[in-house]
């Protein structure tokens, strides 16, 4: 890990993200090393470096979205991947059903 980063990071600010996904993303450490030098799950620094994609890609719209937006439109597409399994889960149920009682025949 680079100078830049402390060692005893007791408390994990929106600056220290910043340096840690840049250093990341600019091949100055991996997401293993991060992972081991500061006891974070890989899924941790992979979520802050997909979340820094997503603001950098939004600062550079026409007409960027506003937070709330940004938040709005994940709770929509997240909405919408819960009912498609939920959908999912109740075909798969009936299908078992007709299943089992076509095996109780």
């Amino acid at each position: 890990m680079s100078k830049t980063m402390d060692d005893s990071i007791i408390r994990w600010t929106a600056k220290r993200k910043t340096r840690l996904v840049i250093e990341t993303t600019q091949g100055k450490t991996t997401v293993s090393e991060a992972s081991r030098s500061f006891d974070l799950t890989l899924s941790e620094i992979e979520g802050g470096v997909e979340d820094a994609k997503r603001g950098i890609e939004n600062s550079l719209r026409a007409k960027p979205l506003d937070i709330r937006e940004q938040y709005e439109k994940q709770l929509r597409d997240l909405q919408d991947a819960y009912g498609e399994a939920v959908l999912e889960l109740r075909a798969r149920r009936k299908l078992q059903a007709l299943l089992d009682a076509q095996d109780g025949k």
